[in-house]
């Protein structure tokens, strides 16, 4: 590609060798280096010592108990979304499924409502999302303070993001209490060595990071998992029949996950066809031999999660939606084999993945339980394969209340 010569691994144990094994050879490819235009040294850019730093430092935020207590915002904001559509009228899913994953994400981590600015973020998301390609050009980085249109739309977008955090951080600042959740801990925090504190700057970049990550992603899952089960009526009956006899009707609580096991399998499958982290991207820092293959030094190196989930040699049918396929072959295994990696895999592993399963699960059988999802007959379906995998056409689709 240019000068730089490009490495697609296709196969697990490959996967596996550049993800965990030899991981210290490599750092974060062109595309999240790239992303430090707008994300800054957040826990998605940066590399090392300071690195694992600040992954320690935010760890706690995702701890079990603390998934717990963020569950039940996940069930009340589903069953807000839910309340506000009425039977027959056309939404757009993929629009829906942002402003929902985003007033969850603002007030469990951040105690913030940020109900009013959703359009405003999912409109500068969008912007960043179509704007990437741009900024993975060579000599891109020459434009960066050129005020061509696409540097001017970027900017404008990134100045949402900041108005948005800066104000968040500030009004805490002010301030001075303590709500025990993600941002007061990160503006709390001491340096173990020289006990010195985050600037503004590296709070900003953390809290954005995970504002946009912490929503985009299990949006888009949301999104596939409702356009898959409107094309599959034998999965969502089987589903909703599960939903019926665990809850009977009432909202789920993150006790019921373990038994709501064909509704995590719907969310699993849909991960597996339509990965919102569709390949992670890697830089080698020296040569490296994969599979016999000599990589030289500053190659970037690709696994596709996309390319992985969808080969036969390690998935019959792999283009079928097939929930059931889980039930013999957990996640975890999957996981453990490298042919399933929705969230990484490695010290660079997804740190909100728990986080992540919870809301999905949660919000799919809170709203399930109320409405069936129908696309709209002049609807195209397409993936945009961009900073994540999107709905190219958006997803408009009809709702139904009760039995279909």
């Amino acid at each position: 590609m240019g000068p730089q010569a490009g490495y697609l691994v296709n196969h697990p144990d490959l996967v596996r060798d550049l993800l965990v094994i030899n991981a210290h050879k490599f750092v974060k490819g062109r595309a999240l280096q790239r992303a430090k235009v707008l994300l800054g040294e957040g826990l998605l850019t940066s590399e090392g010592a300071f690195h694992l730093r600040q992954r320690r430092m935010i760890q706690p935020s995702f701890h079990r108990n603390r998934i717990a207590e963020y569950s039940r915002v996940m069930v009340e904001h589903a069953s807000r979304t839910a309340e506000s559509w009425t039977d027959g009228e056309i939404r757009d899913i993929d629009k829906e499924m942002m402003h929902l994953t985003l007033r969850i994400v603002g007030q469990t981590l951040f105690s913030a409502d940020v109900e009013d600015e959703a359009d405003e973020v999912g409109r500068a998301m969008t912007t960043v999302t179509e704007l990437f390609n741009f900024l993975l050009l060579p000599f891109s980085e020459w434009f960066q303070n050129v005020p061509i249109p696409p540097t001017r739309r970027f900017n404008k977008a990134r100045d949402t993001f900041n108005s948005i955090i800066f104000g968040m951080i500030d009004e805490r600042r002010r301030s001075g209490e303590d709500k025990g959740d993600l941002l007061s801990m990160l503006l709390l925090a001491q340096d173990e060595d020289d006990s010195s504190v985050m600037t503004d700057e590296q709070v900003r970049d953390e809290v954005l990071t995970l504002f946009l990550a912490g929503h985009e992603t299990t949006a888009n899952a949301l999104v596939w998992t409702w356009y898959l089960l409107s094309q599959n009526p034998k999965a969502e009956t089987r589903m909703h029949a599960e939903l019926d006899t665990i809850l009977g009707g009432r909202v789920p609580t993150i006790a019921d996950i373990p038994q709501l096991r064909y509704t995590e399998s719907v969310v699993a499958e849909s991960m597996r066809l339509f990965p919102p982290a569709w390949t992670v991207g890697r830089l080698s820092i020296e040569d490296h031999q994969l599979g016999g293959y000599p990589i030289p030094k500053g190659s970037l190196v690709l696994a596709s999660q996309f390319v992985i989930h969808h080969d036969p040699r390690f998935w019959d049918n792999p283009e079928s939606f097939i929930p059931e396929r889980w039930e013999t072959q957990g996640v975890k295994e999957a996981g453990q084999k490298f042919i399933y990696f929705p969230f990484g895999a490695g010290v660079r592993r997804c740190i909100g993945e728990g986080f992540a399963w919870t809301e999905s699960i949660l919000v799919l059988a809170t709203m399930a339980q109320k409405w069936k999802l129908r696309l709209e007959p002049k609807q195209k379906i397409g993936l945009d394969p961009k900073i994540t995998l999107r709905p190219k056409y958006g997803m408009r689709m009809t709702c139904i209340k009760g039995s279909v």
